[in-house]
């Protein structure tokens, strides 16, 4: 049995001599290739993100259940959320777009990993953006319950059950399911932002290792 393996042993260091040696410059290049490649996809996605969702709002402006979803006093409340929403997804979506233009071939490795570093940290906070507006979005609309009872009423079913039931339970019982709704959400979203994001930052980390590898 031994013998057998001594064999497979020298077959492969054989074999491995054989096989072509890789420069510093084309290890490099291959790495730079692969990050650049990454950084777009992170680009792509974030602006998938930011189109998809608001092409499926559009489908319902104008209808009935749009219409009759009326946020009242809170109106321009809402308005000024979701400039400030869309002014800071435009932002994160120029600094990856600055990121991926900024990984250069002509880039040393320090350069190269100082570039990744940054992208990694870009992702990260973009994903805890995200998710702390989705808990704000839900925290928007508890708060509109209590400055405007027409918004809550307006949800389907909520009146007919207000002429049974005092308007306060309903309201009570509304908060607990947005704030559990909201939670609930969060965390699937976030385990959507880690399929998503997570793979692409731990093929950034492979590459940052493997540059400092080089840099010994």
């Amino acid at each position: 049995m031994m013998d057998e393996l001594d064999l497979l042993k020298k077959d492969w260091q054989t074999k491995e001599g054989n096989l072509p040696k890789l420069s510093y410059d084309e290890i490099h290049k291959m790495t730079w290739k692969k990050s650049s490649s990454i950084v777009k996809w992170i680009l792509i996605i974030s602006v998938l993100e930011l189109v998809l969702p608001n092409l499926l709002v559009l489908l319902f402006v104008g209808t009935d259940d749009w219409s009759n979803n009326d946020l009242g006093l809170m109106a321009n409340y809402y308005l000024g959320f979701n400039i400030l929403y869309y002014a800071i997804v435009l932002y994160f979506i120029y600094q990856f777009y600055r990121r991926y233009k900024e990984i250069s071939v002509l880039d040393n490795s320090k350069n190269l990993m100082r570039k990744i570093i940054k992208t990694r940290k870009t992702v990260k906070h973009y994903v805890i953006f995200c998710l702390a507006m989705i808990l704000v979005f839900f925290a928007f609309f508890i708060v509109s319950f209590y400055v405007d009872d027409n918004i809550l009423l307006s949800i389907e079913g909520i009146a007919e059950k207000a002429e049974k039931v005092p308007l306060e339970k309903i309201k009570y019982a509304a908060v607990w399911v947005f704030a559990l709704g909201g939670i609930a959400f969060a965390v699937f979203m976030g385990g959507v932002y880690f399929l998503l994001y997570g793979l692409l930052l731990r093929k950034l980390k492979v590459n940052y290792s493997e540059l400092k590898r080089l840099e010994v």
